[in-house]
């Protein structure tokens, strides 16, 4: 199983060997550390824990610390499910690189979306709104009548306007176009969730 974090750069486009453009994202990929082997003796699960990123050591509390040990001071740890024959390759202190993806290879990505604050019924959720005309006059994006069915109570799982984004996304079926391993960069097809400098995982299908 192949799995690396990044970081969102920006968009940009390239093009293939038969003169046809693509869409790409660019990420970030340096090399992450292992920090800890899980297995179904020991954890119940299998699955590779590796740190990403740095930050200052002594923003970082003595449980950390102790944890990670001398591997350094990761800004984040994150877990990646594998299976057995993963678990016993892997050892702590094992670098996991960009080199690893092919150019063709089919990823999924995962990222914590853009946040959007409060917005509307017609932003949120997609509705029409009201007429423009007919003596209309403040209702173009009104969400209308909720109903009154429930004595007056708001419906469970009403739609109405509230705070939008900010959700874990996954993205499936990308393409990994180029990868440049002196950059440790990933030219992913399409648009990823996030703003630049979000925090992605890429796991291939």
């Amino acid at each position: 199983m192949k799995f690396i974090l990044g970081r969102k750069l920006n968009m940009t486009q390239i093009f293939d060997k038969d003169g046809v453009v693509h869409a790409v994202t660019l990420v970030s990929a340096a090399p992450v550390v292992v920090t800890q082997v899980k297995g179904k003796a020991t954890d119940g699960y299998s699955a590779l824990q590796i740190g990403e990123g740095s930050r200052n050591a002594s923003r970082i509390n003595k449980p950390a610390k102790g944890h990670m040990k001398e591997l350094g001071a990761f800004a984040n740890l994150h877990e990646f499910r594998v299976d057995e024959a993963a678990v016993s390759a892997a050892k702590v202190g094992d670098k996991v690189e960009v080199t690893q993806f092919a150019e063709g290879d089919t990823v999924e990505v995962s990222a914590i979306s853009k946040g959007k604050g409060f917005q509307g019924v017609v932003k949120r959720h997609g509705f029409g709104g009201g007429p423009r005309t007919h003596g209309q006059k403040h209702s173009e994006r009104e969400p209308g009548s909720i109903g009154g069915g429930l004595r007056n109570k708001v419906p469970v799982g009403m739609r109405m306007g509230g705070r939008m984004g900010g959700d874990r996304i996954t993205v499936k079926n990308l393409k990994v176009l180029h990868i440049d391993p002196t950059a440790n960069m990933l030219y992913i097809s399409g648009a990823i969730p996030g703003r630049r400098g979000t925090l992605v995982e890429i796991i291939a299908a």
